[in-house]
């Protein structure tokens, strides 16, 4: 698998990919179409519009971003598809707030990591993110509502999406394909796919900095960090069993809820 593979086809939305075609462990396979992520739909062309509407017949989109985010770029419209803001941050928690980007990074996030890359919170930041997101209870709810969405969603594709398409999008991604059945391997190599989208940039800012600790930093905010991602994993198998029994804990997924997804979304 690979972003050439998986790509839905548009050419003015960063990272936009399907979950489709992916084989899972038992045997079925990710049906194509329906389960689409990726970055914001702010500078959607009206071509890729059409594309959403009329190919993927787009019935939903989720929104992970910040207030800060969906206010300084906020979507267009797909007709017929609702929009559903369900911020990944909870910006009245002081630990969370922490995490979120000042707006100057929105507006240049290589060079402001350039700048910026040396500093030893963003450096936290990285290293901290993905856990904090699972960990968060504000979090987990906003994840728990959008599965449940995925559930009511009766016909058409459902599309979500952050900024860039690759953290909090990447988050929803691993959940999604583990309610289905995938097993970690399947997860990560969903995740790491965006290394390949972003590869070029990553290489080009982190030849702007001096040491690894920068480097890696940036990798993490332009790219994805698998080391960081996996560890996240980790304390959620440590903390509930597994990424199954995260579904079903804190996320709220039914035995029933799992049919109907694996029903829908396989073959």
């Amino acid at each position: 698998m690979d972003f050439a593979s998986q790509s839905i086809g548009l050419s003015t939305v960063i990272n936009a990919r399907d979950l489709g075609g992916y084989v899972l462990p038992d045997g079925r396979t990710v049906k194509r179409g329906l389960l689409l992520r990726g970055g914001d739909l702010a500078r959607v062309s009206d071509e890729d519009i059409s594309i959403l509407k009329d190919r993927y017949h787009l019935a939903r989109i989720f929104d992970f971003r910040t207030s800060m985010e969906v206010t300084s770029l906020p979507d267009r419209e797909v007709p017929g598809a609702g929009n559903i803001w369900m911020p990944a941050f909870n910006e009245k928690s002081s630990k969370m707030a922490e995490m979120v980007l000042p707006r100057e990074a929105y507006v240049d996030l290589g060079g402001w990591l350039v700048e910026n890359a040396k500093s030893a919170k963003v450096q936290s930041v990285a290293r901290a993110m993905y856990a904090g997101l699972v960990t968060d209870d504000f979090t987990q709810m906003q994840y728990a509502g959008f599965l449940q969405n995925i559930v009511n969603t009766t016909s058409g594709a459902v599309y979500w999406h952050c900024s860039q398409g690759k953290d909090r999008t990447g988050i929803a991604a691993a959940l999604v394909l583990t309610a289905l059945g995938a097993d970690r391997e399947l997860v990560m190599a969903d995740y790491n796919i965006s290394n390949e989208f972003y590869r070029e940039d990553v290489a080009h800012y982190c030849s702007l900095v001096d040491t690894a600790e920068e480097r890696e930093a940036i990798w993490t905010f332009i790219g994805v960090n698998p080391r960081y991602f996996g560890q996240a994993l980790d304390l959620l198998e440590a903390e509930y069993g597994s990424l199954m029994e995260f579904l079903t804990g804190p996320l709220c997924l039914t035995q029933e809820d799992i049919s109907i997804l694996r029903e829908r979304y396989t073959e």
